[in-house]
């Protein structure tokens, strides 16, 4: 295929930038985006933690609740038989009273110990929650931060002419056998123009031997010689 040396690289470019298309480089997801995805994610599960937390926070306020609750009804039943105990004169009523009295009085005592217990673990829940809290409001930051960056590398990317554009413009300007002939080649490998870096095919990335190194060296600058691996047009350092 013959084509003037400054049009091979036209035609080289035309080619990269198919191969680039093929492969899905353009469809890639930004690093920026990557980033914003991966803090998102994370802000789910921080969350989620915070949820825990704040419930666990939750159980130990109605079980204080519940402890005090049952300490107010010990202590009125407490009283009422300590105010009995004054008025009773038959020895086996009191005897009752006072068991109940003394039964109220115990059981009182291991409600202090339990609500003892529920201050000393609500104040550590209570911590827990509030740097699950900070923790969430530091990610929000970090994803406020990484949106930032995404909005600007998109709005950078927009400002960038499409490849199918200029694959486009690109084949325009080379003749329509050229194009054809290209089509054709690529159509069979995939490839249908490399570079040939002196000693390889970029198409095919073999090393080729000594004689087609010859070949392709003393082709005619205005003709493609082709790879005689993968058979790609080759276009040389010089063109």
């Amino acid at each position: 295929m013959k084509l003037d040396p400054q049009r091979q690289k036209t035609l080289l470019e035309l080619a990269n930038l198919e191969r680039s298309l093929a492969s899905g480089v353009s469809g890639r997801v930004s690093p920026e985006q990557e980033t914003l995805d991966r803090l998102e994610a994370e802000q789910i599960r921080l969350r989620d933690a915070a949820s825990a937390a704040q419930m666990a926070v939750d159980d130990i306020d109605n079980e204080i609740l519940r402890i005090q609750s049952d300490e107010r009804k010990l202590r009125r039943r407490k009283k009422d038989g300590q105010d009995a105990l004054g008025a009773e004169t038959d020895p086996e009523r009191r005897r009752d009273l006072t068991h109940d009295v003394y039964t109220a009085k115990s059981r009182i005592a291991d409600l202090m110990s339990e609500l003892q217990e529920a201050h000393n673990e609500i104040h550590a829940l209570r911590n827990n929650r509030d740097l699950a809290q900070e923790r969430i409001r530091q990610q929000e930051q970090r994803i406020e931060g990484a949106r930032e960056a995404r909005d600007a590398a998109v709005a950078a990317t927009a400002q960038v002419e499409d490849p199918r554009d200029i694959i486009t413009r690109l084949a325009e300007s080379l003749p329509a056998d050229v194009i054809a002939e290209y089509e054709r080649q690529r159509a069979e490998n995939g490839v249908g123009v490399a570079q040939f870096n002196g000693r390889s095919c970029t198409g095919c990335a073999m090393v080729l031997p000594a004689g087609p190194i010859a070949l392709v060296r003393n082709t005619p600058a205005d003709v493609l010689p082709q790879c005689p691996e993968c058979g790609s047009y080759l276009v040389r350092n010089h063109a």
